[in-house]
């Protein structure tokens, strides 16, 4: 047989990398932007949250409708438009002359980003090991961390907030070409699994959320009858352990959303080196998805993701002491270096907490819940600076990681057996 499907595939691969730098970008480019946004708009800082609130509405509505649209068209279809929605949103977001349009782009923006998440998951959970997934959703996070980068440059260049967007929506236009000219290969390509994941490689992708990170597709043993959706939703666990995700996102998308405005009207940094501090948040969140994998094999899951979530607590104990910016520098870099692998993990171990029947189910409600808690949460805490001080987001970070901790304790009590 000819050696040619490996062209195919590598291409593909690379075209998947770039979809989930791509699905970043709009995430890392809104925390810098936004002070300007709503000074341009005249709308108080809170009005963030209608933003996310109708970016998540779009997404959880896409990612419902991916399974059907998948079916009918085929994910190199499904990719190739849902790039070009993302792509029309972002340039609504540039020409936009109001919020109320940068509304309606959010929703449209939320529509393709949720259908790009689902449909390339639908294609990697088949096509690729676990090692690959682990490293698609890394990018995700390299694509949050870039985000911050182009916005900086652009203010700092003295232009508008709008060519931070207009920059990104031309990489999404380049993106969705490449998708339209590649529909015939991931139709045709359907790689196997390396052969180094072994039989496990399809248990565990990760997915990721609305506010870069967010799922894991975990295909558990099958149970030997089906069961009764009230029994999963009796679990004590099954809901303990959807809050914890929604506590979890919040947290990560709370730091990346409102570091700059703590960093320059909190702490005195100048725009760009706040620019940069964010974008080294957003990176050590994808360092840490890059190592996490190693470190979780060779220490087991339940020890990384303890550590992990004292780590996160530690982080946001820093942001939160009256201290010089350098200290809340370094609390936000430890705080994405100790989220990094807390969504995998946790949805890892769904099956530990609830029993393997239930854990489809469950991780479905987890994610469902965890973009509720990325729009929810960090548009309330957003509301709570504009009521007290920028300062107030060090305690809000704090109280949450420790929620987090107790939540994840509560649901890990009495693991139930498979």
């Amino acid at each position: 047989m000819s050696a040619t499907p490996a062209r195919p595939r590598a291409a593909l691969l690379l075209l998947a990398y770039l979809a989930f730098v791509s699905l970043g970008l709009p995430d890392g480019l809104i925390g810098v932007g936004w002070p300007s946004i709503s000074a341009d708009f005249r709308v108080p800082t809170e009005a963030v949250g209608l933003v996310l609130t109708a970016s998540t509405a779009g997404y959880l509505t896409s990612s419902v409708l991916a399974g059907f649209t998948l079916a009918r068209l085929g994910v190199g279809w499904l990719l190739a438009g849902s790039t070009i929605l993302a792509a029309l949103a972002l340039t609504g977001y540039t020409v936009s002359p109001g919020l109320a349009m940068v509304i309606g782009s959010a929703v449209v923006l939320g529509l393709g980003s949720g259908a790009i998440d689902s449909g390339l998951n639908a294609y990697a959970a088949g096509a690729l090991g676990a090692r690959h997934m682990n490293w698609l959703h890394a990018f995700f996070g390299l694509g949050v961390a870039i985000g911050p980068l182009i916005m900086t440059g652009a203010l700092g260049a003295g232009q508008s907030w709008r060519w931070g967007y207009g920059i990104v929506a031309a990489a999404e236009l380049a993106l969705a070409t490449a998708f339209v000219l590649s529909v015939r290969a991931w139709r045709q390509s359907v790689p196997a699994a390396d052969a180094a994941d072994g039989p496990a490689a399809a248990v565990g992708d990760a997915v990721s959320g609305p506010a870069g990170s967010v799922g894991v597709v975990a295909e558990p043993a099958a149970p030997a009858r089906p069961v009764p959706v009230r029994e999963t939703l009796r679990l004590p666990a099954v809901w303990l352990g959807a809050l914890a995700f929604a506590v979890y996102v919040a947290v990560e998308v709370s730091a990346g959303l409102w570091a700059f405005l703590l960093l320059t009207s909190g702490r005195g940094l100048t725009d760009g080196v706040a620019g940069l501090c964010v974008s080294a948040y957003w990176g050590s969140l994808f360092l840490g998805r890059v190592v996490q994998g190693v470190t979780a094999e060779r220490l087991g899951a339940a020890s990384v993701l303890r550590g992990s979530l004292l780590g996160m607590a530690a982080g946001a104990a820093l942001i939160a002491l009256p201290a010089p910016a350098w200290v809340a520098v370094v609390g936000l870099v430890v705080v994405g270096f100790a989220a990094a692998p807390v969504f995998p993990l946790l949805t890892l171990t769904t099956a530990d907490r609830v029993g393997a029947a239930h854990a489809e189910r469950t991780i479905g409600l987890q994610v469902g819940t965890s973009a509720l808690g990325a729009a929810v949460v960090p548009a309330g805490i957003g509301l709570l600076i504009s009521n007290t001080s920028v300062q107030a987001l060090g305690p809000a970070l704090l109280v949450l990681a420790v929620a987090l901790i107790a939540l994840h304790a509560a649901a890990s009590r009495r693991p139930v057996a498979g």
